[in-house]
């Protein structure tokens, strides 16, 4: 299978300022939660004093309690302890539910404004992407990063508050045995942002890897992947390439994981034997003449070294766990820096009234356009659709019909001249105006894996039953629908496939008269019909056209010879234009694509 990936180029400034302004961008979206996370920092605060605390309460207990038999000061510095353990646990539970609160509203953020994002994007971006690319971005990417938003700022705040704490409570005991114990720390640190780099980049390549393992997911195992793959006996060849995908994903969490782990396994080991290196020191101290340490003292300062022990080390791997987690965020920020082709202005244009008149002036039309070394795929067309009346649009395969209608609905937008809707330019026109002026039914039907109902329903929530009846049944598909089993409440299946092409169809058309928009594009929406199915349906089409601006993008030239004007597309120019009595007259290119479709009938 081949792979697309997207072309996507950082602006000038992300490139220019590079990850010093990815970090302020990630910081920027706790911005809206700094009240709860300020609290979320007291809490922290009042936990690590409390902790640091403990030590000086045991020091006390070893040096003075004890020794001299105070037992009213041993029971007090003892319940000290117990309550330093409670308070802080109790800190702890609160802060992990004020931190993992925000960490899932800030995932949910991003989600939602990844989702819109994509919904204001072309559907040019959509015939360049794989799905399972895209699910891959919500999915893995945003789910990848939960532990970094969830944890990460509250373990950054304890950490350091609690490393900072420890440090000035180990400098108050003993400042000589405070600076043995820090000795190697900017050796750790310096280990720890290696590790943080390279992790980096693996997880970056690890999250393409999975984005292509969904994408195949996606394409091979959709109903229509399924059916293709057996009927082409490529089952085996599609599962093996779905091996080699995950084979390949294996071995990048492998060397995720393990990427600097020994590295960090070293630091573990260092910090873990520092004790026994602060009862060295402090004897070989005592040895040479030096200051006394008091057991008290010396048992309280190991106690603290061991509590930096932990900070320290979450710190290190917080560095590398953030390292890591900018992959993600710049996987996600580029889905937002994504430019959208397809605004509302500023100040749209709203139409209470919609009359539905249609008009192309000089509408010229390129997929990409900046590049004009190719000819465009329209040139040039002017034609006027009248409120009311209908407009068929024919020509040979690749002529530019289907792109011709999606320029009223603003799927693409045009690259010269304009296309406008009463008089007004459909790019000034807000997108609800739009939504309620056309209709579209292509000739490609989606339908959800819902039911009946709820697909119909979807185009006007609110709709009452006798109004989704009336619409089925002007569609004729009303009766098909009523002697199923669960009636409307039947579930259409995976892309509507417990349906046959005719009958998702006539549910399309169904959902649009429904909508009942003044503008209707037919984009061959007969094409799936037999010639009984299509005769009953186009009954139906012409009876609700006859108050309609009606659109009709043909295959069959049967179905639109009585539109009132037809116009016939070659290479994205209008070649010619009249009704179907005009156009047989001429003897053109329509008169031919007439007897083509005659020949065609009759062989069938």
């Amino acid at each position: 299978m081949q792979r697309h990936e997207i072309n996507w180029t950082p602006p000038p400034d992300a490139v220019a300022s590079g990850q010093p302004r990815q970090i302020r961008r990630i910081l920027s979206l706790f911005r809206p939660y700094r009240a709860r996370l300020a609290l979320v920092g007291l809490l922290v605060c009042a936990a690590s004093l409390v902790t640091v605390a403990t030590p000086f309460l045991l020091r006390e207990i070893l040096d003075v309690a004890i020794p001299e038999r105070r037992t009213g000061l041993l029971t007090l510095l003892a319940l000290g302890m117990i309550a330093s353990a409670v308070v802080t646990s109790v800190f702890g539970v609160l802060q992990t539910l004020i931190s993992t609160t925000v960490g899932q509203r800030v995932m949910h953020d991003l989600r939602t404004a990844v989702y819109g994002r994509l919904q204001s994007m072309s559907l040019a971006f959509f015939t360049k992407t794989r799905t399972g690319e895209v699910q891959s971005r919500i999915a893995n990417d945003i789910g990848g990063m939960q532990a970094t938003v969830t944890s990460t700022a509250t373990s950054l705040v304890s950490n350091v508050t609690s490393v900072t704490a420890t440090i000035v409570a180990m400098v108050a005991l003993d400042w000589r045995l405070t600076i043995v114990s820090l000795l190697l720390l900017p050796v750790f640190v310096w280990i720890s942002r290696r590790v943080g780099r390279e992790r980096k980049k693996i997880a970056t390549r690890r999250q393409k890897q999975m984005a292509a393992m969904a994408a195949t997911v996606t394409e091979s195992l959709s109903v229509s992947g399924i059916v293709l793959g057996r009927t082409m006996g490529r089952a085996d060849s599609l599962t093996a390439s779905f091996a080699d995908e995950s084979e390949q994903l294996v071995d990048l969490e492998v060397r995720s994981n393990m990427a600097g782990r020994w590295r960090m396994a070293v630091i573990s080991i260092v910090m873990a034997a520092m004790p026994a290196v602060i009862y060295w020191a402090a004897g070989i101290a005592l040895q040479l003449g030096g200051p006394t340490i008091s057991i008290g003292t010396l048992v309280a300062f190991v106690s603290l070294q061991q509590g930096l022990f932990r900070p320290t080390v979450s710190l290190l791997q917080t560095g590398v766990q953030i390292q890591t987690s900018l992959a993600l965020f710049q996987r996600i920020f580029e889905y937002l820096d994504l430019p959208v082709d397809i605004t509302e202005r500023d100040n749209p244009v709203r139409l209470d009234t919609i009359k539905g008149d249609i008009r192309f002036e000089g509408v010229e039309f390129r997929y990409d356009a900046a590049d004009e070394r190719h000819r465009p795929i329209l040139d040039g067309i002017d034609l006027t659709v009248p409120a009311g009346s209908s407009l068929a649009v024919v020509g040979s395969t690749g002529a530019g019909k289907s792109t011709l209608s999606h320029l009223v609905p603003r799927l693409y937008d045009v690259t010269g001249g304009r296309v406008t809707l009463d008089g007004v330019d459909v790019r000034d026109l807000d997108f609800d105006t739009l939504a309620r002026a056309v209709g579209v039914v292509s000739q490609e039907t989606y339908l959800f894996h819902a039911s009946v109902a709820e697909n119909l329903r979807f185009a006007k929530p609110d709709a009452t039953d006798e109004e989704v009846y009336a619409a089925a049944r002007a569609a004729q598909i009303h009766d098909h629908i009523a002697s199923l089993p669960d009636g409307y409440d039947t579930v259409v299946g995976e892309r509507g496939h417990r349906f046959s092409g005719g009958e998702k169809q006539r549910l399309a058309i169904a959902r649009t008269i429904l909508r009942d928009p003044p503008v209707l594009i037919l984009d061959e929406a007969t094409s799936a019909l037999d010639n009984r199915t299509e005769r009953a349906v186009q009954e139906a089409i012409d009876a609700l056209s006859a108050d309609r601006t009606t659109l009709t993008i043909a295959h069959r030239l049967s179905t639109v010879r009585g539109a009132d004007q037809i116009v016939v597309l070659d290479g994205g120019r209008v070649a010619e234009r009249g009704t179907h009595e005009e156009l047989l007259a001429l003897d053109g290119r329509y008169a031919a694509l007439v007897r083509r479709d005659t020949q065609v009938e009759a062989v069938v």
